[in-house]
């Protein structure tokens, strides 16, 4: 089966905010990829506007069956339809979490650079944030045990993993992500693991994705996963994701805390995401074909053709996490702002000044353009 990536789709105007926010600028920014969604996706949204009403929905028989046919042959996890949560987003549930199982005064923690929403989220709950650096080790980037055991305390009660990592792009081994459980278990903590990006794995032979879903089952009791299909099918504007909390006892709290702050969930997102999890496993594949050699091409054209940055390889995502403190600049981004008209994500929101962040989830004619942009600006 053929796909074809290449195709150059006009978004400016569309009400998109990685076009339309900053309309005088070229974006290279947020994770929404410039590629339509598959056909199957398309057909079953037309299908269900063609039906003409959208009053409030919920999940229906189609969407469970897929999900749970997912997880099991995806993520290797059998799940009950009782244990899976419906939510209008992913952030929305990282956000949940922290109220849900921090009191005011008490915190969370996390590893940065990471995605900004992780850096923020303690503020809905009052509580406090802290923060590690994540290093590199023999495998790539990975956790800093030494630095974590220091940072944790009594008062730490949320743990929030993002794997595969935004912005690093690394897949982290079962040794790691066993090994972070425990962490959680000798800390009381609760594990909330946003695997969003886990369908974007570049080798799944060589970085196979363990899932907080894959842990022993006695960390189950501590354990929320949290999925989407809107990165890897490029939906995300349609507000779906899910939660799997297989502790009834944890399930209960997470959802007790939800009071009135969610908003009801698109009737039309339920259908997009039966949709790619039934149908689009061809088009992923063939996206992560095309996504791997643009990859490739950026890396090697940043470590040898842009004197003063670097990029390593990541495992995932279509997020390059390129290091830009070579050029001594304050602001790299604000740099490439003024200098090539460029719309790229500021390290300094992941936690890390002096980096940025690249999105070459497009054509590659236009990844290259945006490169020769940044070259010509050094």
């Amino acid at each position: 089966m053929n796909f074809n990536f290449d195709t150059l789709i006009p978004r400016r105007g569309t009400g998109n905010i990685k076009y339309d926010r900053r309309p005088e600028l070229d974006p290279f920014w947020v994770a929404d990829m410039d590629f339509a969604s598959p056909v199957e996706v398309l057909d079953a949204l037309h299908q269900r506007v063609d039906h003409g009403i959208f009053g409030y929905a919920q999940a229906h028989d189609g969407l469970n069956e897929a999900v749970i046919t997912y997880l099991k042959q995806r993520r290797n996890a059998d799940v009950s339809v009782d244990q899976i949560l419906h939510l209008g987003g992913l952030v929305p549930a990282l956000s949940l979490a922290a109220r849900a199982f921090c009191a005011q005064g008490e915190s969370v923690m996390t590893c940065t650079p990471v995605y900004p929403p992780f850096l923020g989220v303690h503020h809905d709950a009052h509580t406090h944030l802290i923060s590690v650096d994540h290093v590199l080790g023999e495998n790539g980037w990975t956790f800093d045990w030494e630095a974590m055991e220091k940072a944790v305390t009594p008062e730490t009660k949320v743990f929030l993993l993002c794997n595969p990592q935004n912005p690093l792009g690394r897949v982290f081994t079962r040794a790691e992500i066993e090994k972070l459980g425990e962490f959680c278990e000798a800390h009381d903590l609760i594990l909330v693991s946003d695997e969003i990006h886990c369908d974007l794995i570049f080798d799944e032979t060589q970085t196979p994705h363990v899932s907080a879903l894959n842990l022993p089952a006695a960390l189950a009791k501590r354990t929320i996963t949290l999925l989407a299909p809107s990165k890897t099918w490029n939906i995300a504007g349609l507000g779906y994701a899910f939660a799997v909390i297989t502790d009834d006892t944890l399930r209960r709290k997470f959802v007790a805390a939800r009071g009135h702050t969610l908003a009801e969930i698109n009737a039309l997102s339920y259908y997009a995401a039966e949709a790619a999890y039934r149908f689009g496993e061809p088009w992923r594949e063939a996206l992560m074909g095309y996504l791997k050699n643009n990859r490739d091409t950026l890396v090697d054209f940043i470590n040898t053709e842009c004197p003063g940055l670097s990029v390593r390889p990541g495992d995932a995502t279509y997020l390059a996490w390129i290091d830009a403190r070579g050029l001594e600049l304050e602001n790299p981004a604000l740099h490439f702002e003024k200098r090539a008209g460029l719309f790229l994500s500021d390290g300094a929101f992941f936690g890390w000044p002096g980096y940025i962040r690249f999105n070459f989830g497009c054509p590659k004619a236009r990844m290259l353009e945006g490169l020769e942009k940044i070259k010509a600006a050094l």
